[in-house]
């Protein structure tokens, strides 16, 4: 026991005394942190596009002024949008999640289009080949930057329904073409409207209704309205499978490297002098999980500082679902069967292989099944009592991601013991499997194989 301890300790301060290793600690949540804001920071951040419209002929009379309509329209109704939000947190959670709400859907207030008007020789040039010929100048890169265009509208009718061709500077950029798109499907209905002697403002009155709409749910905290508190369970279980699996993985992986090098070096060779593969094996798989220990801990005291710091309002109602519904004891289980089932199959990888092109031939066929769980897991936060979700919940090596993504819907107990069971039973033998791998493999000069891999667990040699 004391050799396992020390061989713990020794591979927990292998990495916990690197600098390395605290800079990869940080890097989570700050590349969390900025995989939210970069997002809100590329929407601000996005030039305004100003654009041209054009009506090729008289029969195109009106259109212009329908996407410009439209524009303004857009526009009002974003910012209600908006407001409407501003007044739901300012009810839910005080000035607080007002400021974050109007400060994340200020960025939407509105297109990040303006149409302007068109230089003097491109709207007095004819349509067709000249007119596209000043369209391909005011779109180039020949002119100054005052003068260039983003976009220029051609607005038609053919067979007296709207059509456009839109020309942008930019190939990729589709945002004027899928809003004149929208701008002409509204001028068309309108119009039929007209014909059959509907009121145009009527038509438009019509549009711009949105009605008020509350959700309801007896299982509500308030046993009516669903509100953010509601929400916050399922909030929490899919963040919690996807931080289990980076956590197992990355312990796992520290492992197999740890593993991996020290053989190359043939410091495994020296270990195995002093003590059994066994005692090797469970110090190795003790200490990292001290480490990928660490790492949660690190990671929630961070994520705790940001919220009470950032949200304070929300603090108390996350502290509260994570404590009464039991969503802390069924990570730390599905953490613990899902630590030891990766973490000792990759060690016992580790000990066939002295680089990592030699551990590629089996690590690539486990790496596409550890991908399966983070597909299933987004289907499990709308429809967690889907039957692929609750077969795929019995399979012990997608069990610790997937139960903990389903277990705020609290699914029937029979599934949470019976997943439970079959995940620490398949761990156990995982166990028994990776320690015959392991001691077979430690002093063995094999290239690992499959071939190789599964004559070592059958002859423990």
């Amino acid at each position: 026991m004391n050799r396992t301890l020390l061989i713990a300790r020794r591979e927990f301060a292998a990495y916990a005394k690197t600098v390395g290793f605290w800079l990869s600690l940080l890097a989570f949540p700050i590349f969390a942190v900025l995989g939210g804001a970069i997002p809100i920071l590329m929407k601000s951040s996005e030039p305004m596009r100003e654009v041209v419209v054009l009506e090729e002929g008289p029969q195109a009379t009106g259109l212009a002024a329908a996407v410009q309509t439209a524009l303004g329209e857009e526009r009002a109704r974003r910012e209600q949008i908006g407001r409407e939000a501003q007044a739901k947190a300012e009810k839910a959670g005080g000035q607080t999640g007002a400021a974050a709400a109007s400060s994340a859907l200020s960025q939407l207030s509105g297109l990040r289009m303006t149409i302007v008007a068109p230089p003097a020789d491109l709207a007095a040039a004819a349509p067709g080949k000249a007119r596209e010929d000043l369209v391909r100048h005011y779109l180039g890169d020949e002119v100054t930057e005052e003068q260039q265009l983003d976009s220029v509208v051609l607005l038609n009718r053919v067979d007296g329904k709207p059509t456009a061709r839109v020309w942008t500077r930019r190939a990729t950029d589709d945002t004027v073409e899928d809003f004149v798109r929208d701008a002409l499907k509204d001028a068309n209905r309108r119009e039929v409207f007209k014909a059959v002697g509907i009121d145009a403002a009527v038509v438009e009155e019509t549009g711009r209704f949105r009605p008020e709409v509350v959700a309801l749910s007896p299982k509500s905290a308030s046993g009516g309205e669903v509100s953010f508190r509601d929400q916050l369970p399922t909030i929490i279980g899919l963040a919690s499978g996807f931080l289990l699996w980076s956590l197992i993985i990355t312990g796992a992986s520290i492992l197999l490297n740890s593993v991996m090098e020290e053989k190359s070096n043939k410091i495994l060779e020296v270990l195995l002098s002093s003590a059994s593969a066994t005692e090797i094996l469970t110090g190795k798989v003790l200490g990292v999980a001290l480490l990928t220990l660490t790492v949660l801990l690190a990671w929630g005291g961070i994520g705790a500082f940001g919220l009470m710091a950032g949200l304070p309002q929300y603090a108390p109602m996350i502290g509260e679902v994570l404590l009464s519904s039991g969503l802390l004891a069924y990570f730390a289980i599905y953490a613990v069967g899902g630590y030891l089932m990766y973490a000792v199959l990759f060690a016992a990888i580790g000990a066939f292989c002295e680089t990592p092109r030699d551990a590629q031939t089996l690590m690539g066929p486990i790496m596409m099944i550890l991908v399966v769980p983070l597909l299933v897991m987004q289907m499990a936060i709308r429809t967690p009592d889907a039957p692929v979700v609750q077969i795929m919940s019995w399979i012990p090596f997608f069990t610790p991601f997937l139960m903990s993504g389903r277990a705020p819907s609290e699914p029937p107990m029979i599934e949470i013991v019976g997943t439970m069971a079959g995940m620490f039973a398949f761990a156990a033998l995982m166990i028994w499997i990776a320690g015959r791998a392991f001691r077979a493999g430690a002093l063995s000069d094999v290239k690992l194989s499959w071939k190789s891999f599964a004559g070592a667990i059958g002859r423990g040699r």
